[in-house]
């Protein structure tokens, strides 16, 4: 069973939002990931709660957050000076609680991941080990030329792109050729026939297969960052 406790995030002087912290199963990794939300749903979906309990069993400590948006009970998304400010708000209150040995990772679901982005680039936060992206949105759907990357070669810790191959908002093949322009590492891990949300066709138990690959490939990713850095 994992045990997820509450940690308060001051944002400004008028707000506050409560991260989540997923404690990690035995055997730990030495290492803490916090998991942004994407623009449609926040912390309490079943995406963010089931990844961050898988995580957690799998050995990381995570961490999930809403928006102040999604916290104030907005639909519209803030702009992203303020998803970057609330982003590097949770980073440093994390920080503050973590042994200082362990390796803090930052990423975040579609929008989520991109924040993350955003926040390493602009230097917001002290440089991360790594970003998860998780279904990173190179693009708005059906509009490929707007796109959102040009501040990718700012960002100097290593990226994980996990992306669909019917990414609506950018597939595999379409990030690809990104990576020529970065300074940092890349990988990218393709999910067949994923859609924005990493969900298949069959469905059923071949799609909780699909999410556990997932999963132990981020993981995996991550021991071998830190094995790379040590």
């Amino acid at each position: 069973m994992i045990h997820r406790s509450e940690l308060p995030v001051r944002i400004n002087r008028d707000a506050q939002v409560t991260a989540l912290v997923y404690g990690a199963a035995e055997p730990r990794l030495d290492a803490a990931l916090i998991l942004a939300h994407g623009a449609g749903a926040g912390q309490h979906s079943t995406f963010m709660t089931s990844f961050a309990t898988a995580f957690a069993e799998l050995g990381l400590q995570t961490i999930t957050f809403n928006f102040l948006y999604t916290e104030q009970r907005r639909r519209i998304p803030d702009r992203r000076p303020a998803l970057e400010a609330c982003y590097a708000a949770v980073i440093h209150a994390v920080k503050a609680e973590l042994d200082s040995t362990m390796a803090l990772f930052i990423g975040g679901k579609s929008m989520g991941g991109r924040i993350a982005t955003h926040v390493a680039a602009d230097g917001l936060a002290e440089s991360p080990r790594g970003i998860v992206l998780l279904g990173y949105p190179l693009h708005p759907p059906g509009r490929p030329h707007e796109r959102r990357d040009a501040h990718l070669p700012d960002v100097r810790c290593p990226m994980l792109f996990v992306q669909g191959s019917r990414d609506t908002f950018g597939t595999p093949t379409e990030l690809e050729p990104v990576f020529a322009s970065l300074r940092a590492p890349a990988t990218l891990h393709a999910i067949e026939g994923g859609d924005h949300s990493f969900k298949v066709s069959k469905g059923g138990s071949h799609q909780a297969q699909v999410f556990l690959d997932m999963q132990r490939a981020v993981v995996k990713w991550l021991r071998g960052v830190i094995v790379e850095g040590a």
